[in-house]
């Protein structure tokens, strides 16, 4: 149901990432560059950033984006859902709750995060079903995009 990303994903992933950061899932939309330098990135190497595929009966209908660091608090690989979108008319399917069980399963981590909107209920049901625990923390973060936006 979902496969590592390929070179010839490339205007699949384009499509995925617009739509997806165009939902409310999301704050806000990224610059389309944005989506090219993580794409390229993906194709030179999986070091920091690595992509999925989702597929329903040979259909892609959704990605998923995990990054990479290693966390001293963790002892060890730390990696990030960044982004998970299935299209709408394949959610449910069991795709999800596949694709988290592979990353316990198969991806030597010590520890996994995500981020949710707090309204978005359906997703909060997973990932707590998954094993996912709320975090009692505020994050804060320097981004100079934004910044950049400001000036």
């Amino acid at each position: 149901m979902f496969r590592e990303i390929r070179e010839s994903d490339r205007a699949i992933y384009y499509d995925f990432v617009d739509k997806f950061y165009h939902t409310d899932a999301v704050n806000a939309p990224v610059p389309e560059e944005n989506y090219e330098a993580t794409f390229n990135e993906m194709m030179r190497s999986d070091a920091y950033v690595k992509g999925y595929i989702f597929e329903y009966e040979d259909v892609p209908c959704g990605f998923a984006l995990l990054s990479k660091t290693f966390s001293q608090e963790a002892g060890g690989l730390s990696v990030t859902i960044e982004e998970i979108y299935i299209e709408p008319e394949y959610r449910g399917k069991g795709m999800g709750t596949e694709f988290f069980e592979y990353l316990k399963r198969e991806v030597p981590a010590m520890r996994f995060r995500l981020e949710v909107e707090d309204y978005n209920e359906g997703a909060k049901r997973l990932y707590e079903r998954m094993g996912f625990e709320l975090l009692p923390y505020l994050q804060m973060v320097i981004d100079k995009q934004r910044q950049k936006g400001l000036s």
